[in-house]
């Protein structure tokens, strides 16, 4: 019987024996790996999906911009053609997903589709930069990201447009690593539909294209590359100008009305004068998000590890730049311009790279630290990691308050006011259920929105103040429900008097009903 050999050890040899030399640990099955981090990331979001309820991100007006296109399929040519401020691809997206699903389930059932998924361009890209173990540390971090299980389970377009923008960062990535132009193409595809979704993607179209200048030291690849991603990654937002200049007279028009509404908020929200105060909070969003949403040990760790591979890793700097430049550009636009309100969703692709750096954080800030510290800090990080956005959901879930109100956009749960969905309930059973039809005041805080959509009512029976139609629709339904807030327009019109709980429109008068609270009332027409 043949026997193993055996290592001969030479002590005056300065060579050591390989069985000195220990086997590095064999990577786990990437199908595997891939599909731990699927299940992992999609648990949690299923749990939110049954209770969360459509709110931030236009998330409604998304849906019924999406209902409209799909009474009429057309290719989307520019804002006025029924797309306005949003991306024409997520019309699309809900579109085919309401031509299946109820009105109130397809958006956020394209977007947990698409927030899970981006798991996997996560993993890869993580993987391929810094090991497979870092890519499971990222996706575990991603997984428990409070703000992106709001995202993947409501109907804005933050988790569609995320998962393409990490597809994009893992290809480019891919491109650079193997010095092969066919994954950068890929990846100027998946910018292209990411611009097509949200116009904060266009800005990464220079940023990519410059980095690829210092890719390389044959210069003349280097802007070979560059100038050929530029150009792949130039189709969606050509033609998107050139529709806008067709019909409005102006390529930018888009941009333009999205940066006019951003002065007019900032005028309302930080007020006349220097708002020094304003300015200050600004300066602190970004990594206030950071350290509340991904929780404090991801954010810090994902920061060093940003750092350290900055120092050590040149070939990583682009994707720190990917993360930090948009960071400083729309903090100086809010902090110093105060042309800009930042908002927790308009930080998710930059904060999305921070799991990428966390065990390069870890591994950098532990290096000369025994086993047990190591595991007393990954200890704490992964109980933050989960207990924080836990606790955050939890306090919003269905609850009204100023601290409530905060937290909610960056919470897990997103949940409406309790008083509208109360309203909004009454006037599905006791309107839509009946077929009848629906006046609704308009709302400064756009909770008008919110009880169209959640009525169930179709836009012909609701004759809504809001819109120019209010008039045409009043004569026609001749609604039997009204609903008035109380900051809203309806009283200011000259054919509206109010008269203790009596509200009389163009001669037809309305009784308030009992049971419903402020800000929002609820009239019923004298039979």
């Amino acid at each position: 019987m043949a026997t193993a050999p055996t290592s001969v050890s030479h002590p005056s040899s300065p060579t050591p024996s390989l069985a000195a030399v220990p086997s590095p640990t064999p990577e786990p099955s990437t199908r595997w790996l891939v599909g731990m981090l699927l299940v992992v990331a999609l648990l949690p979001r299923l749990l939110v999906f049954v209770a969360n309820e459509n709110l931030y991100g236009d998330a409604v007006v998304r849906t019924e911009l999406a209902e409209r296109w799909l009474r009429a399929p057309h290719v989307i040519t520019a804002y006025g053609d029924g797309a306005y401020q949003f991306g024409p691809l997520h019309m699309y997206l809900v579109g085919a997903a309401l031509s299946v699903l109820d009105r109130e389930v397809a958006g956020r059932a394209v977007s947990l589709l698409f927030g899970v998924l981006s798991v996997v361009p996560l993993f890869a890209l993580t993987r391929r930069l810094f090991g497979w173990r870092a890519g499971v540390v990222a996706g575990l971090s991603f997984a428990a990201w409070g703000m992106h299980l709001q995202f993947s389970t409501t109907a804005g377009s933050e988790a569609v447009s995320l998962f393409f923008m990490l597809a994009a960062f893992a290809l480019y990535a891919e491109g650079v690593d193997e010095n092969r132009f066919l994954p950068l193409f890929q990846a100027a595809l998946m910018l292209n539909l990411a611009c097509a979704l949200r116009y904060d993607a266009w800005m990464y179209i220079p940023l990519l294209s410059v980095a690829l200048l210092f890719s390389s030291k044959d210069k003349v690849a280097s802007v070979t590359r560059a100038v050929g991603f530029g150009l792949a990654c130039l189709p969606f937002p050509l033609l998107w100008m050139q529709g806008n200049e067709l019909m409005h007279g102006d390529p930018f028009f888009p941009l333009k009305a999205v940066e006019d509404f951003h002065r007019g908020w900032v005028q309302s929200s930080a007020g006349s004068g220097l708002a020094i105060g304003w300015r200050v909070q600004q300066l602190f969003f970004w990594p206030g998000v950071a350290l509340l949403t991904l929780s404090p040990g991801v954010a810090l760790l994902g920061m060093w590890g940003m750092v350290k591979a900055w120092k050590q890793r040149p070939d990583t700097r682009w994707l720190v730049v990917a993360a930090v430049l948009p960071t400083l550009y729309f903090t100086f636009r809010a902090a110093v311009l105060a042309n800009f309100v930042p908002l927790g969703r308009f930080t998710v692709t930059q904060l999305s790279v921070l799991p990428v750096f966390v065990a390069v954080g870890f591994g950098a800030l532990m290096a000369a630290r025994g086993e047990g510290a190591r595991k007393v800090l990954a200890g704490v990080t992964a109980v933050l990691a989960v207990v924080l956005p836990l606790a955050v959901g939890l306090y919003t879930f269905r609850a009204d308050g100023r601290f409530q109100d905060t937290l909610r956009p960056v919470s897990p749960t997103s949940t409406n006011p309790r008083p509208v969905m109360q309203v909004a309930d009454f006037v599905k059973a006791e309107v839509a259920a009946k077929g009848g039809s629906l006046a609704l005041d308009d709302d400064p805080s756009y909770m008008d929105l919110q009880v169209a959509f959640f009525s169930g009512l179709p836009e012909e029976r609701i004759a809504r103040v809001r819109w120019d139609t209010f008039r045409k629709l009043m004569a026609e339904a001749r609604p039997e429900v009204l609903v008035r807030f109380d900051q809203g327009a309806l009283v200011k019109d000259p054919g509206v008097k109010l008269e203790g709980r009596t509200l009389t429109l163009d001669g037809v008068a309305y009784e308030e009903l009992e049971g419903f609270s402020a800000p929002l009332h609820v009239y019923r027409r004298r039979p």
